[in-house]
């Protein structure tokens, strides 16, 4: 198996409470085609043991995980929960991103477990998905040339990640895979020093709420780390919304 090498700390096995009901037509998504993304997306489900809640045709549903991610081949192995069973024929797959963010996808297969181990199940990549994003509060991406980092410490160790957008209630992160080894889905930093440009420095109390893969041209394996701003204040989201809508009128 080819996996991205960026360690998580892996939820525990889901349970049907975990369950994420599906996106639905009325729902404003967008579809993800390119095999590298479906790939990186699946990679991160599988790297934080993100409960996948699998809709087999005319069955309840059914609580899984993505045990592990073959890019190479297009490939990932489901991990059924329990003595869970898929029965042959169309199924719908949905998962959580972070935050209000899902992706969709659906598969045609046998669903046939592997030798001594029936709860594991090999798959294809699906064509496609379907992405759903609900952010509580547009973004915007962080001017080019300007100063718009995170710095917090980390068991004495000083971080500087580069921020790729920001709004009045969050901030998005980009780090290298070695500096996501200490981050994780619902880590909470404290204390983080904000630099929004050239005139506003903040100090924010930040939980990760989303991490994913991905690529890029110049810098090559990236990871992007969505963050909440916890306990802000009125006068802290007033300054944000000001950066806001200071870097759309420089744009």
């Amino acid at each position: 198996m080819t996996n991205l090498d960026i360690t998580f700390m892996r939820k525990a096995p889901p349970t049907l409470a975990d369950a994420a009901e599906r996106i639905t037509l009325n729902m404003v998504t967008h579809e993800m085609r390119d095999p590298f993304e479906i790939g990186a997306t699946l990679s991160a489900l599988a790297q934080t043991g993100e409960p996948v809640t699998v809709y087999p045709a005319g069955r309840d549903e059914v609580m899984a995980r993505i045990e592990a991610v073959d890019t190479e081949q297009r490939t990932f192995v489901l991990d059924l929960a329990g003595d869970a069973s898929l029965p042959a024929g169309p199924a719908v797959f949905v998962a959580g991103l972070g935050g209000n963010a899902k992706i969709q996808f659906e598969l045609n297969e046998e669903w046939t477990g592997q030798a001594g181990a029936p709860n594991l199940i090999a798959a294809p990549f699906p064509p496609g998905c379907r992405v759903l994003n609900r952010r509580a509060e547009p973004r915007l991406e962080s001017p080019v040339g300007g100063n718009y980092s995170a710095r917090f410490t980390i068991f004495s160790k000083v971080y500087e990640l580069p921020l790729y957008d920001f709004s009045g209630g969050g901030v998005g992160m980009r780090a290298t895979p070695e500096q996501a080894l200490e981050l994780y889905v619902g880590k909470k930093l404290e204390g983080v020093e904000l630099e929004l440009g050239p005139s506003l420095a903040i100090n924010a109390d930040l939980e990760i709420r989303l991490m994913r893969p991905f690529r890029t041209f110049l810098l090559g394996q990236q990871v992007q780390v969505g963050c909440r701003i916890s306990n802000i204040t009125m006068q802290m989201r007033q300054s944000l919304e000001r950066a806001v809508e200071k870097a759309k009128k420089r744009g």
